[in-house]
């Protein structure tokens, strides 16, 4: 189901919405426009592109700070990068946004959607569209394809700024990369290029 009308979710009964997270920096803007629509919500914190597994760890520990905050159930998925890596396989050296990034996407949403489904939650959606750096529509154009997905850009109304601005409230670590070993390839590269200028 695709949803991204706000009069549409004002006329959903059931707001039960499961959360994909991909840190808690970016939860924090999610989460607060989510309850201010009227959900509730569970967070989910699967991400088997983070490399390596401790960056991974120390992710779901930060967003366990945002959890508490507003009293929020999370889950944890357990880790399995190479299940991931056999997903883009072929695709390693691609740009960060191109179709490694796509195939990312799909693998995330559908590993929230199978979530949901076994939680006998109706909808879900995904933090990942609060990153000015990602492309909502490509997410959007994936979801569409999902049951219970539903559209929501968090990156609208200052979302990526605001999402700074409540992650430091908090003290939350802010990661420079995205997720995967290329991307912070991707990232170090491109900070040391910086720096030698």
């Amino acid at each position: 189901m695709r949803r991204k009308d706000r009069k549409q979710f004002e006329c959903i009964k059931d707001k039960r919405l499961l959360l994909h997270v991909c840190c808690g920096p970016c939860s924090t803007t999610c989460i607060k426009r989510l309850v201010e629509e009227g959900f509730e919500i569970t967070l989910w914190f699967s991400d088997d592109n983070i490399y390596p597994e401790e960056e991974n760890l120390k992710r779901y520990e930060n967003l366990l700070i945002v959890a508490k905050h507003h009293n929020l159930k999370c889950l944890y998925k357990p880790y399995y990068h190479e299940k991931w890596l056999e997903t883009i396989k072929g695709y390693e050296k691609e740009e960060e946004g191109g179709s490694r990034c796509n195939l990312c996407f799909n693998y995330n949403l559908k590993t929230t959607e199978l979530k949901a489904k076994e939680l006998g939650i109706p909808y879900f959606a995904t933090t990942l569209t609060v990153s000015r750096y990602k492309n909502s529509n490509k997410i959007f154009k994936i979801g569409e394809n999902l049951d219970g997905f539903l559209e929501f850009d968090f990156k609208k109304k200052g979302g990526y700024d605001e999402s700074i601005k409540l992650s430091k409230e908090l003290g939350l670590y802010r990661q420079h990369y995205c997720g995967c070993e290329f991307s912070l390839a991707q990232s170090n590269a491109y900070i040391t290029n910086k720096n030698t200028k």
